[in-house]
């Protein structure tokens, strides 16, 4: 055989080989991503080709099957885009790992499901398949509020009987979705509880990350402000304990809110409060993890924090608690400066000036020793909040403690003796029952107020029972 025949031999070898070890590639990449897929909880309608359609009437879930192609073509479409716009995933991995949320805290869809931190592979997928709504199975209809990065809106469902809020985060093209877009998914998803919002559905399009929640009627802030900012004292404390058990739920997980204010309670007709607006919300780990300090509404922010305190830890939500509770008790915000040392001016006026024995480090700290504020001794705080009762100042003043770790937590706060009169049972309620449910706990009409006592709508829910029976 001659050596030309030879070489060609060789060449056409060469070139089955490159053939057979280019299918073997291939064929691994498919099996490594039909693992990456199997390994992460994606919606069903995703996983299987199905598509969820709920039954109004009956509540049932029925599923019909989609054209495999349609699906194939409507992820292929979410592949191109985000091709296309790599430096919003970018911006997406890098938003989720500075979050530094674990994937034991995530929902379904954002977890792994053999454990552990999801791989950067795995957080991308994820997002990938966030959209698992449609935007055409809701109508948008009246403006709630707008924000800077998102417009709220009343809104009505063919999947939800009644109202429900429809939350649209606007996507720059440059940024991708905000990183506080992505906390308030990535944790609501995975918090089931009476008094935090419900997330009922998320969906994802290349301009919009639109959130729907429960439709709620009002804030806290609202409801204030329809009672001329006089509450019964019996809804103050209804409220108060609703507040302090969601947030128990949250702190029990190593979630902060850091952004607890009036505007973020929901109270709806029953007068249930919620939590809401967890889009600075982050999960707290240890050890301490350096955060930043710009946060909370200047009102509700802890003095530490305004000194430059970026080490903080759940105490940062129960200073808020307690500016909230005496807000509502007295009907006017307790520190309502409009910059940080005049908020920091009020604070040590009707508190006292911070001690090395009350705020350990305070002297030495040059946020602190840049005011040149006066040496103020304090106003006792049954003069400032002259409608509470010693039991109440007594618990406003674990509240509002200089030294964050000398603050009551939540749990500790809901075994007060400002409660005492509610029902043992009410510490073991399952935490998606609402404490309404129980005997003598009641919401009690307010002066202006549009809303019924739920002891009434207790009693007309029992008519109409005995009715129907």
């Amino acid at each position: 055989m001659s050596l030309s025949a030879d070489c060609e031999n060789a060449n056409s070898m060469n070139q089955q080989m490159t053939k057979v070890k280019m299918r073997d590639h291939s064929a691994k990449k498919k099996k490594g991503l039909r693992e990456l897929k199997s390994r992460i909880s994606l919606p069903p309608e995703l996983k299987n080709g199905l598509s969820q359609r709920t039954n109004n009437n009956n509540n049932n879930v029925s599923y019909q099957t989609n054209d495999s192609n349609n699906i194939r073509s409507k992820l292929s479409q979410r592949s191109s885009y985000y091709q296309t716009t790599s430096a919003s995933v970018q911006a997406l991995d890098e938003a989720l790992n500075q979050s530094n949320i674990s994937s034991s805290h995530l929902s379904p869809y954002f977890s792994s499901s053999s454990g552990g931190q999801l791989s950067r592979n795995e957080h991308r997928l994820s997002m990938l398949d966030l959209g698992f709504g449609k935007i055409e199975s809701y109508v948008k209809l009246e403006k709630l509020g707008e924000g800077t990065y998102a417009t709220v809106y009343k809104g009505t469902s063919t999947l939800h009987t009644g109202f429900i809020a429809l939350k649209e985060i606007r996507l720059e093209q440059e940024e991708g979705a905000p990183c506080t877009a992505l906390r308030e998914v990535s944790l609501l998803k995975g918090l089931k509880h009476n008094n935090i919002v419900s997330l009922y559905d998320i969906i994802f399009d290349k301009t919009t990350l639109t959130l729907v929640f429960e439709y709620v009627e009002k804030d806290l802030k609202q409801y204030m402000d329809d009672c001329g900012n006089i509450l019964r004292m019996n809804n103050v404390h209804l409220f108060l304990f609703q507040l302090l058990r969601g947030l128990e739920y949250c702190h029990a997980r190593k979630i902060l809110h850091r952004d607890l204010k009036p505007q973020n309670l929901l109270i709806n007709e029953r007068g249930e409060l919620k939590l809401a607006d967890f889009g600075l919300a982050r999960i707290k780990s240890f050890p301490t993890k350096t955060y930043s300090h710009e946060v909370v509404t200047l009102w509700y922010r802890p003095p530490d924090v305004l000194l430059g305190s970026t080490e903080y830890s759940t105490p940062i939500d129960i200073w808020a608690v307690g500016c909230i509770f005496y807000e509502m008790a007295c009907g006017r915000p307790l520190f309502a400066g409009t910059k940080v040392d005049e908020e920091l001016n009020l604070i040590f006026k009707y508190l006292g000036t911070p001690t090395e024995q009350t705020l350990p480090g305070v002297t030495s700290n040059p946020d602190f020793q840049a005011l040149r504020l006066p040496l103020y001794h304090g106003e006792p705080l049954k003069r400032l909040a002259t409608r509470l009762d010693q039991t109440g100042i007594n618990l406003l003043d674990k509240f509002l403690r200089y030294n964050p770790n000398c603050r009551i937590s939540a749990r500790d706060a809901m075994m007060d003796e400002l409660f005492s009169t509610y029902p043992p049972e009410i510490h073991t309620l399952d935490p998606i029952r609402s404490i309404l449910d129980l005997n003598g706990i009641v919401l009690m009409k307010d002066h202006g107020s549009k809303f019924i006592s739920s002891s009434l709508m207790k009693t007309a829910i029992s008519k109409r029972s005995s009715v129907h029976l």
